[in-house]
């Protein structure tokens, strides 16, 4: 098993980008698992929908739950919250995907979930301390509008 921390450019695209930049990025990051173990599988037509579906889900939730709660940028404590919150529709993916696609490997959809979630709350700390980390929240503040339109933006080059 292997560590994956892909979703930490999910969490910050979406808690200082948007629920679009969340989405997006998400998606993205979706590609590669989804290659991945459908490849490994031979069951890509399954593996890859679902996997960006999920990661993209907790792109879009991150940017919505920041979007709601954190008005001119994360905090730490904010991030705390966000970050295993918005990861719950892709746990309700996984759950959906192991049970009702692929039965047959539901006896590690157990381990898969607990080591979701251990990463999950490792990036959630990981997040809380970029959040209460002022030069790394000016950086970021310098490359987006933070919680400014419905769907957040990039800043233009020249402002």
């Amino acid at each position: 098993m292997a560590l994956d921390l892909s979703h930490v450019a999910t969490f910050i695209a979406a808690l200082y980008g948007g629920p679009l930049l969340g989405l997006l990025v998400g998606a993205l990051i979706g590609l590669g698992p989804g290659l991945y173990f459908g490849s490994v599988a031979g069951a890509i037509g399954l593996y890859l929908p679902m996997m960006v579906l999920g990661k993209s889900l907790t792109g879009l939730t991150a940017g919505l739950l920041s979007r709601a709660l954190m008005r001119g940028g994360p905090s730490s404590r904010q991030a705390l919250l966000v970050v295993p919150v918005s990861f719950l529709p892709e746990c309700f993916i996984i759950i959906i995907f192991f049970t009702a696609m692929l039965p047959w490997l539901s006896p590690i959809l157990p381990i898969v979930l607990i080591k979701a979630w251990v990463e999950i709350f490792f990036m959630a700390f990981l997040m809380g301390a970029l959040a209460g980390n002022k030069g790394f929240s000016d950086l970021m503040k310098k490359f987006f509008v933070i919680n400014q339109g419905i769907l957040g933006s990039l800043r233009p080059q020249n402002s």
